[in-house]
């Protein structure tokens, strides 16, 4: 396959996987309606240096590890599938995922970049991923499969980040129609928490075989 087509058929296909549901887009979507474009950028920017993590990972071998180990898979797993869950019990609970009550403080840059960042790191299902996408890519012509690994890793980031930033652009203007509708917001609340908490019962129960 001639570079261009390839190149072309590796974007296309990031999009799409960037456009697949899963908690990722959900919570951009969620800071975008709930806090504005700000936010949703900053969710988008932890959640792509998460993936960095993971590109890592795959050029040095370890999602590999991961994969071998029944145990570490295991850990990990329930690590993301716990904190998936907790966000979503405090979302319907709680609230703050997109309404905030009274006297309730929106989460500041840092706290959304953070949360981001450990949605990514703590999905080993991101991991098995990496380790099954981006080889797919890799032309061994082409010299070092590590660097290799690491640049497609860096392309699929930028695709991503890209369609992060649609979504997010997308949902700041939902946003600034709803947030001034307590009820709207609190139904959105319940939804988004019952599809985090559904994601993360689904990663729970995820196997890597």
């Amino acid at each position: 396959m001639s570079a261009l087509p390839f190149t072309a058929t590796f974007i296309l296909a990031s999009a799409a996987l960037a456009l697949a549901p899963g908690p990722d887009i959900l919570y951009v979507l969620a800071k975008g309606i709930s806090q504005g474009r700000r936010s949703a950028l900053i969710a988008a920017a932890g959640f792509c240096s998460g993936l960095s993590i993971h590109t890592g990972a795959s050029a040095c071998g370890l999602s590999a590890l991961l994969v071998a180990s029944a145990t570490a898979f295991t850990i990990a797993k329930l690590l993301g599938a716990g904190y998936l869950v907790y966000l979503g019990v405090r979302a319907i609970f709680s609230r703050g995922l997109i309404s905030l009550p009274e006297n309730h403080v929106a989460l500041s840059g840092r706290k959304i970049f953070a949360q981001a960042f450990l949605m990514n790191v703590l999905n080993p299902k991101v991991a098995l991923f990496f380790l099954a996408f981006l080889p797919q890519f890799v032309r061994t012509e082409q010299g070092s499969i590590p660097q290799q690994l690491i640049l497609l890793g860096i392309g699929f980031g930028s695709v991503s980040f890209l369609i992060f930033v649609l979504v997010g652009l997308f949902s700041a203007a939902i946003g600034r129609r709803v947030r001034s509708r307590p009820t709207i917001t609190r139904l959105l609340d319940c939804i988004a928490g019952t599809a985090f908490i559904l994601l993360g019962l689904r990663l729970a129960s995820f196997s890597q075989r």
